[in-house]
């Protein structure tokens, strides 16, 4: 399959976890107002969030794939990053909310409908569950965040529906505010882990998935390749990278040998994910034209 088309599935299967989120989430806020679930309605709050993030993730994925222009001359794909980042403080003021919500029902737990919760967790449960099988083989950093999301749904549903099947048998209804505050701290964590990982690549970092210093020992394995310099690494979306490098090569290597050198680092790096790549080559001893910015 071309990168065109892998780009149309990873839109195409984030428009539909939105709409199958969205249409779950209207479902569980009238759910959790007839099972009086708090863990419900908490789960709704966060699926409201889900979805509205989701429905941007969905455009600034669609918006990424616009070609480079002069404003833009990598292109648009960094948009698909800000979807994740968006995605993921609008997942941290959900699970805050969540918390804020729950503690208090810790003192003064409320009777909830069982049966009910039940039902909603099976749907939960499916609907998510189909939404993760969409979305889970896509690569882009905004898709990941997404499915992970959507993969902690499924947990938090599957705990819902053990507590419901308790609350049948045994009236612990204090389970229901403890089971939302699980959620939300388990949300929560992961959230911010991932959110470590997307401002590392808005910062520029090296990809999480990339040995810079094992690229540039191979590269340096190169035929006729007597170093390497000032490469650096960076991902426009955490799916497509960019590399510089500065090559030292022998003074009387010819012109195309230097070709075949380029070509070879290109060859190399291709299982990488780089789609954009730039290779300077300086001969023997001549100054590097970087070492005074450097």
């Amino acid at each position: 399959m071309g990168q065109h088309d892998h780009s149309h599935d990873t839109s195409v299967n984030i428009r539909t976890a939105f709409f199958l989120n969205l249409g779950f989430t209207v479902l569980e806020i009238i759910g959790g107002l007839w099972t009086n679930s708090l863990a419900i309605l908490s789960d709704a709050v966060h699926d409201l969030g889900d979805s509205l993030s989701l429905g941007l993730a969905w455009f600034l994925e669609r918006y990424s794939k616009r070609d480079q222009d002069r404003r833009f001359s990598y292109g648009y794909r960094r948009f698909s990053l800000l979807g994740a980042l968006v995605n993921t403080i609008v997942l941290v003021v959900g699970s805050l909310l969540v918390l804020s919500r729950a503690i208090p029902r810790l003192i003064n737990p409320e009777h909830s409908n069982a049966p009910g919760m039940i039902l909603f967790a099976v749907g939960g449960i499916l609907i998510n569950g189909a939404a993760v099988l969409r979305i889970k083989d896509s690569k882009s950093l905004n898709a990941r965040v997404i499915a992970w999301h959507l993969m902690e749904d499924v947990l938090g549903w599957l705990a819902v529906l053990i507590v419901a099947i308790v609350l049948v048998f045994a009236d612990i209804h204090i389970l229901d505010p403890i089971l939302s505050i699980l959620i939300a701290l388990y949300v929560l964590y992961n959230v911010v882990k991932n959110m470590r990982e997307t401002l590392s690549l808005f910062l520029q970092g090296v990809p999480e998935n990339i040995d810079i210093a094992a690229i540039e020992g191979e590269i340096a394995r190169i035929g006729n390749v007597l170093s390497t310099h000032h490469t650096h690494i960076w991902s426009l979306d955490g799916e497509h990278h960019v590399l510089t490098t500065h090559l030292v090569v022998d003074g009387s290597a010819t012109k195309e040998q230097v070709l075949r050198i380029k070509e070879d680092v290109k060859q190399l790096l291709k299982e990488n994910e780089f789609s954009h790549v730039t290779v300077e080559i300086e001969y023997g001893n001549a100054d590097c034209s970087m070492t005074q910015a450097s």
